[in-house]
């Protein structure tokens, strides 16, 4: 790709994630998200998310930060925030048998931001909130396997943000 789109995508991308409406309300404040703010600093809920996924055997499938890419691209410190998709293929296959459509959600997301005092909250969208536009298609199959995840993820994140 050449380094000039290169650098457009990441600017876009930069004040997209840093200008938004919906970021003054933050994550939690919306329909179908669950946050567990943290005692943890920004790097070590980092951290702790990706040692809970590994033991709740769930891959690290994306990873996203807009503060990595404003001090690559623009030398400028903005607070820690990053976006994580979490999935397995022991849950897209039957995903993908309830609903070819429901696809595009995976990975299911969250997002680790930092606080001013210096703490860090996990944010993410339940896997029923998620899955919801594909729930006729899909039928018990995929409700099933979005309670399925809703657990897990409950899971993960209590186990990341716990003192």
């Amino acid at each position: 790709m050449n380094p000039f789109i290169k650098l457009i995508t990441a600017l876009t991308m930069l004040v997209m994630a840093i200008s938004t409406p919906a970021s003054a309300m933050g994550p939690g404040n919306q329909s179908g998200w669950k946050t567990a703010r943290s005692t943890h600093d920004y790097a070590t809920l980092v951290k702790r998310v990706n040692a809970a996924a590994k033991s709740h055997k769930i891959g690290v499938v994306t990873r996203a930060s807009a503060t990595v890419g404003a001090m690559k691209v623009l030398k400028k410190k903005i607070p820690g925030n990053m976006v994580i998709g979490l999935y397995h293929p022991r849950f897209a296959i039957p995903m993908l048998e309830a609903s070819i459509a429901a696809g595009i959600e995976a990975p299911i997301r969250v997002y680790i931001t930092e606080n001013s005092d210096g703490t860090a909250t996990l944010s993410y969208k339940t896997p029923s909130f998620v899955f919801a536009p594909y729930m006729k298609e899909g039928g018990d199959k995929l409700k099933n396997l979005a309670k399925e995840l809703d657990k897990l993820f409950a899971s993960l994140a209590a186990e990341a943000t716990a003192k």
